[in-house]
Formats: structure tokens, C-alpha cells, sequence
């Protein structure tokens, strides 16, 4: 990433950081979904299918003219496979025309020169590849012998940020695989983070001994990254519970590829309001409504967003208001009766 975009991007992210500190009224992040079909089938994975179209470049404008109205900070396009799309950078060209923040989740099979040098001119600011292994199995063909070429491609010609995403836990056979694609990413340039991952049915579970091992060690080399997030990540790699407030359908949105909003991803299906009828009162309602599946959430960029608000506006659990309205109407009633 050339340096003066570098200093551009940090500092476009630190007064979006403060602008999110000062005020609660506006979505952080949202994360934009152009079409669900993806060239892969890794097993664990339920956010893809192979047939669906391509959401048409004019409603994907709509969409994003919608989130910008919001005051949204951060757009990330993901799929399915967004490279995908035929109109990828047209989409990605009107992110930034709304002036926000460019983000692209990809898992790198489509990144040839060509394709990134109409990333950069079409201005992505952030890119993230997940690598699974390092030779593909039956579990996930995002492999290392087979993205390898994909991310020197990257590190010659990307003028974005690039961070490649390794993974522990889900039933990935090799844990000392993360470490290796940890220590290949760095090597590159890039920056590198390890995610903790469900299983295939969307259940988390404990780390055992030696991903345990590659997951302390990971965190060794990415120490920055760590300082930051490393409470939420330590707690899901030994199976514990997280204390903290998910903002998911407010500060974090999570638009399908049929327009409606999500808490996130593994959470398709509430609120599910097409994204062209939300209004600030549903975001208010989601922003203050405490969220059933927080305790073992597994979404980075969901806790990410909470940080900004985790110290201030408790939140009450789904229909505590409605609890309260007929706990009174009741009350009022039997005062009648009594009289």
C-alpha cells in the first residue's frame, strides 16, 4: 500500500473512530452482500450457494445510497465471492463517491493483476482474504499451494490494505497450518489476524491442545492486533462466554443479497426489514436490545464495532418493553377488579 493512501486511510479512520465515540446515532460498519453464488463449498461455511444471480448494479447503488443517508462510516461487500459480480468495481467506486470507507471480503481466487489494478482504481481501501490450510481437502479449497501466486499478485500491485485471515478450530484437520499462513502473510507485507471458527452447524467449540499451541503462538506475531482484541478472541478459543454489548442491526448492519438487514451473518432472519424501510427507530430498537447469541459470538467485525459503545447504554433483553407494558395493563386490571 503506498505510503500517502496509507496516511489518508488511518486518518479517515481515526475520525470515524471519534465520530462514532461522539454520537450513537449513526451505523459504524455495515456489511453489503452483492450476491450470495460463490465459486467454492467449503464445509463449514453457510453463506454461499452456486446459483444465485448477481444483485443488479442500480439496487446495489440504492442500497448504498441508503447506508450513507444512515451516516454509515464503513461498507464491506462480501458474498458468496463479490469478485464474482461483474460490476464489482462500479460498486466499489460508489462506496467511495459516498465517502465511505471501501472494504472487500474475497477469498482470493479472482485476485489477478488486472483485477487488482481496477480495485485500486476503482479505490478499495481494505481487503481480507481467509486461508484455511495449506493444501485444500474435503473441508475448504483455500489453500496456501493454491492462493500462494494470488497473494504475490497482491503484494506487487494491491495499493490497499491487504490482511490474510488464518483459522483454528471447525474441524480444520492441521492447526500448525494457521502458523504457516500467519508467517506467509508477514512475510509478504501483509497484516494477519487468526480467526476462531463455528463448525459447519454454526457451533462453536473449545480449541483443543494444539490448536490451543497455534493460537498463542499466532498471537506472538501479531501483537498489535492482539492488544486490541485479544480478550474477545482468548475467551472463544477455550469455549467461554463473552460479557459485552452487541450493537448488531444498529452500529453494525448486515444487508443480504434481498435487501434486508440481518444482526449478522450467522444470525440471518432478525430483524429482516428491507434495508429501504429501516428507520433510526429500528435502529434504536436493535442498538438497545440485548442480543441472545452475544455470549459466543465468533463475528471480529461485529465485537469490533462494540468497543465503541460496550462502556455506556446498557441494553435490555428482546421484548422486556412489551413485558413491562402488559405487566401494567395486568396490574390495572385486577386495581379494577379489586374496586
Amino acid at each position: 500500500m503506498k505510503k500517502n493512501k496509507f496516511i489518508e486511510l488511518k486518518l479517515r479512520e481515526a475520525a470515524f473512530i471519534l465520530r462514532g465515540l461522539a454520537s450513537t446515532k449513526h451505523p459504524v460498519l455495515a456489511h453489503v452482500i452483492p450476491m450470495r453464488r460463490c465459486n467454492l463449498a467449503c464445509a463449514y461455511c453457510n453463506e454461499y450457494d452456486n446459483f444465485s444471480s448477481p444483485v443488479p448494479v442500480e439496487e446495489m447503488k440504492r442500497r448504498l445510497d441508503k447506508l450513507a443517508d444512515l451516516g454509515t462510516s464503513i461498507i464491506t461487500i462480501s458474498g458468496g465471492e463479490p469478485m464474482m459480480h461483474p460490476q464489482i468495481f462500479d460498486i466499489v467506486r460508489h462506496i467511495r463517491a459516498r465517502h465511505m470507507i471501501a472494504g472487500l471480503i474475497s477469498n482470493g481466487f479472482y485476485m489477478k493483476p488486472e483485477s487488482i489494478r481496477k480495485l485500486n482504481d476503482a479505490g478499495l481501501q481494505y481487503l481480507q482474504i481467509s486461508i484455511d490450510n495449506v493444501e485444500p481437502d474435503e473441508v475448504s479449497k483455500k489453500s496456501l499451494r493454491l492462493l500462494d501466486k494470488k497473494l504475490r499478485h497482491l503484494a506487487e500491485h494491491a495499493e490497499f490494505q491487504v490482511n490474510i485471515n488464518s483459522v483454528v478450530g471447525g474441524g480444520t484437520k492441521n492447526p500448525e497450518d494457521a502458523l504457516t499462513v500467519a508467517r506467509r502473510a508477514i512475510e509478504l507485507g501483509f497484516s494477519n489476524t487468526v480467526g476462531v471458527i463455528h463448525d459447519d452447524s454454526g457451533i462453536l467449540k473449545p480449541l483443543g491442545e494444539r490448536e490451543s499451541a497455534v493460537y498463542e503462538e499466532i498471537k506472538g506475531l501479531n501483537k498489535k492486533e492482539y492488544a486490541r482484541l485479544g480478550w474477545f478472541q482468548d475467551n472463544l478459543a477455550a469455549g467461554k462466554a463473552n460479557d459485552w454489548r452487541c450493537r448488531a442491526g444498529a452500529r453494525y448492519l448486515y444487508i443480504c443479497e434481498e435487501g434486508l438487514v440481518h444482526y449478522c451473518s450467522q444470525q440471518r432472519g432478525y430483524p429482516g426489514i428491507p434495508l429501504a424501510e429501516y428507520t433510526m427507530k429500528d435502529f434504536e430498537r436493535e442498538y438497545n436490545t440485548e442480543k441472545w447469541c452475544a455470549p459466543f459470538c465468533t463475528v471480529a467485525c461485529v465485537h469490533k464495532v462494540g468497543i465503541l459503545d460496550n462502556w455506556r447504554d446498557p441494553q435490555k433483553p428482546a421484548g422486556a418493553e412489551e413485558i413491562v407494558r402488559r405487566s401494567e395493563k395486568e396490574a390495572v386490571g385486577e386495581m379494577v377488579s379489586v374496586e
